[in-house]
């Protein structure tokens, strides 16, 4: 039901937003007043009030590596019906480190590690899970749950050949430790030379957060109930049952709605009086933002249940294809665990408990960074994960090769 609600409101809406952009692209060629500058603030505002379903271009055309620079494309390494092995291949003849960016499946597409990207290309042979939104897939292709999840990380590892290393980003921290255990107890020849987990939920025991309080207050039947929805036709999904990404979104803004109107009006500002980098800068977040993919029914429950609520991977109930899931058997892979210190969605100490949870790790394969003054998504993205984070990262990959 809400999904053809959402989409009705889409279609009617169109119109509205096309007729408002089109009117501002008229009357741009005479804006010097107050008034025509308000107005086309208004029209802009209007027209862009929309989601998008399709994943933005990562846009990463060129990056420095040392005193050159190379020239990037992206290329698809590996095609899966529920996500691509994306290659940031460089134009330069230096061997580099091969490193795997596990994106998260949360909403939105794995451009939200953009800079992330953009950072460990500098000294890094780059791949990145590249998720599909679950409405494009066809019923044809079967269920993508939680297990698949680790079956599609460790099919990439395989693709990478030994010696590869993997970054996994917040949620799939859990799926990322879980392949890597699966692979040391099998002694798989591609198991990860290093897992660097970053701001991820291991246990979810921890200091729990709104996010954790959230996932916890109802039973799994009532997410079932109330906020899985099926695909409409006529997209390639239809009938799928999926958790709409929109519905993640409206989540996400309900955790700080005045930030959102706070920067919306910024946003309207800028537009009015002619700032146009600041007013760019908002732009291309939110459409970043606004960007939205749906998640499998089944990914999506197993993920709030296995994680969230019955926290099995810290608890040793995590279980693999029948098999229970033991992190005591990485003794190979370093481990770097990264946490944010004013993280309001994965809390210090969910994301370190992976050394725990990995007990029979030598100590000088054990590497932890908690950074000052950052948030969730400061953990990846920003000057202090440039600037102080990206180095460790660097580092512990570089005393495994």
């Amino acid at each position: 039901m809400w999904y053809h609600l959402y989409e009705a409101q889409l279609q009617a809406s169109a119109p509205f937003r096309a007729a408002a952009m089109g009117m501002k692209n008229v009357l741009a060629r005479s804006s010097g007043t107050t008034l025509e500058r308000q107005v086309l603030a208004t029209l802009e505002m209007a027209g862009r009030a929309k989601l998008t379903h399709r994943r933005p271009p990562f846009e990463i055309p060129s990056v420095r590596v040392g005193d050159a620079v190379a020239r990037v494309t992206e290329e698809v390494a590996l095609h899966l019906p529920f996500g691509d092995l994306l290659h940031f291949r460089k134009d330069i003849d230096a061997v580099q480190p091969r490193v795997l960016v596990v994106a998260p499946l949360s909403g939105h597409f794995a451009t939200l590690l953009r800079g992330t990207v953009r950072t460990l290309l500098q000294d890094h042979d780059v791949y990145v899970t590249d998720w599909l939104n679950a409405r494009d897939v066809a019923l044809r292709h079967g269920r993508f749950g939680f297990e698949d999840y680790v079956d599609y990380l460790i099919r990439f590892l395989e693709h990478l050949g030994p010696g590869a290393h993997m970054v996994a980003v917040c949620q799939p921290c859990v799926q990322a430790l879980a392949s890597t255990a699966i692979m040391a107890a099998d002694n798989h020849p591609c198991e990860p030379k290093s897992l660097t987990l970053m701001a991820g939920p291991l246990d979810c025991r921890i200091n729990p957060t709104t996010v954790n309080d959230l996932a916890t207050n109802n039973p799994i039947d009532w997410f079932r109930t109330n906020l899985i929805s099926t695909v409409p036709f006529p997209h390639p999904g239809w009938g799928r049952r999926v958790y709409p990404g929109f519905i993640q979104l409206t989540a996400f803004m309900s955790m700080n709605p005045q930030r959102h109107l706070d920067q919306h009006q910024n946003l309207f500002s800028h537009l009015m009086s002619g700032a146009a980098e600041e007013a760019e800068t908002i732009k291309t977040f939110y459409d970043e933002y606004f960007a939205v993919l749906d998640l499998t029914e089944e990914f999506y429950l197993e993920t709030v249940e296995w994680v969230f609520q019955d926290m099995r991977l810290p608890t040793g109930r995590l279980l693999h294809r029948g098999e229970t899931i033991d992190p005591s058997a990485i003794r190979r892979t370093a481990i770097l665990t990264v946490e944010g210190e004013n993280d309001d969605i994965c809390s210090v100490g969910q994301t370190s408990a992976a050394h725990d949870l990995a007990s029979r790790l030598p100590p000088h394969l054990r590497h932890h960074h908690l950074q000052a003054g950052v948030g969730h998504y400061g953990v990846f993205n920003g000057r202090k994960w440039e600037s102080q984070i990206y180095p460790r990262v660097k580092s512990v990959i570089l005393s495994m090769e």
